[in-house]
């Protein structure tokens, strides 16, 4: 299917911020990403740049490696 991967790394960035019990909104923000964006890169409908994956990451406080543990 095109763009699952796109879908995988959505749904793991959104697994992983709700097990760090964080908000959407708190995660957007934390980001410095419009939650609307944020929501777009969950649902895997957004194609998230290298420099988003780190930014993410970052906030996340993981590894950019385990955005990919799916």
């Amino acid at each position: 299917m095109k763009n699952s991967l796109q879908i995988k790394v959505g749904k793991r960035i959104q697994e992983i911020r709700i097990e760090k019990n964080i908000s959407q909104q708190d995660f957007a923000a934390k980001c410095n990403f419009e939650k609307s964006n944020m929501s777009r890169l969950e649902a895997g409908r957004a194609n998230a740049t290298l420099t988003t994956l780190e930014i993410v990451a970052k906030a996340l406080e993981v590894d950019i490696v385990e955005l990919f543990k799916f």
